[in-house]
């Protein structure tokens, strides 16, 4: 029923106002007693559980940030049967993101292209609406990801970083340093060791006990990955999240020609998988055993969660699926996983 829906009705609807379509309809399924009937068909077997972080997730799958910018749809996606929600990414000043359009559909390669910016109500708007979150009955576990305010200068990225982290940490299930996305000017080379060390060291001591997490690019060398992991455990960091979306267009079915006029941003989706595995072993081999590594990039089917277990991941988060899977997405993968 749903990829009929998606082929003849949705891709008929820019992808931004689609998805805030679908971000109504999410927030209907989280409010009770629409919750409780939605649990009844959704909710993960109980042998699905995972330990990690000091917590405990219903599922290994959850929804990589990007989806939930705002905080809004918390109870709905937990409702749906994501184990947890990486919600932001979040920045301590509130900004609009880059201007319009700036999300893309590459059907043929079960792709998204998007240059959002950190669109997002800033971290105090996201810190109220946590508050109100964790009051909830029911609730998946919730990971925020943090970001560089646009306006901020890199060379002052380590106290926006702090401000945001002071504010979110003691509202958030684990923490997340975003230094990855390709849309924020300046924001990847924070990726360098000898920058990123000061940075998570800073963070670390404002997250206070608050699990801490790095997001690391697909597009760094292998070295580079080593070297990022090894820094993250040197840090005290609690794991690494591999990866966020790629800068590289080589080997999509979509035509050149249209993928270049779609501009500059973030591929995600389908073409991101055999990467993401490549990037998800090297990080598994450069650290200890009980160090958590949350594997994310071209995630769509139950088979996709099952191989990333195996490759040493300790969750798995999804994205560009869930717009051409839909809001079944979960069931669809937790069903597939209870099977064995």
């Amino acid at each position: 029923m749903y990829p009929l829906l998606f082929r003849t009705v949705l891709t008929r609807f820019d992808p931004e106002f689609a998805h805030h379509l679908g971000a109504f309809v999410i927030r209907v399924a989280g409010v009770e007693p629409v919750a409780s009937v939605v649990r009844r068909f959704t909710a993960p077997a109980p042998g699905l559980g995972v330990e990690a972080l000091g917590l405990r997730f219903d599922s290994p799958f959850g929804v990589a940030a990007g989806f939930d910018k705002n905080v809004t749809m918390g109870r709905g996606l937990g409702a749906l049967g994501f184990g947890h929600v990486e919600v932001g990414t979040v920045t301590a000043l509130p900004q609009p993101g880059n201007p319009k359009p700036r999300l893309f559909r590459l059907v043929a390669d079960r792709a998204v292209i998007n240059r959002m910016g950190f669109n997002n109500e800033g971290a105090a708007v996201a810190a109220a609406r946590l508050r109100r979150l964790r009051r909830a009955r029911r609730r998946p576990v919730i990971g925020v990801n943090i970001g560089k305010s646009r306006v901020v200068a890199v060379e002052d990225a380590t106290t926006d970083y702090v401000r945001s982290a002071r504010l979110l940490a003691p509202l958030a299930d684990y923490l997340v340093v975003n230094v990855s996305s390709p849309n924020t000017p300046g924001l990847r080379g924070l990726q360098a060791v000898e920058t990123l060390r000061p940075l998570l060291t800073a963070v670390r001591e404002a997250a206070g006990r608050t699990p801490l997490l790095v997001k690391i690019a697909p597009d760094l060398a292998d070295d580079e990955v080593g070297d990022i992991a090894r820094l993250a455990v040197d840090a005290g960091l609690a794991g690494i999240i591999a990866t966020n979306s790629t800068i590289d267009r080589a080997g999509l079915s979509t035509p050149a020609a249209q993928v270049e006029g779609m501009g500059a941003g973030g591929l995600s989706g389908a073409p991101l998988k055999a990467r993401a595995i490549e990037v998800l072993r090297l990080v598994r081999a450069a650290v200890p055993a009980e160090f958590v590594v949350i594997s994310a990039g071209g995630v769509e089917t139950a088979d996709d969660v099952r191989e990333r277990l195996a490759a040493g991941a300790t969750l798995v988060q999804g994205y560009t699926g869930f717009l051409y899977r839909g809001p079944l997405w979960a069931r669809q993968i937790n069903r597939g996983l209870a099977r064995g």
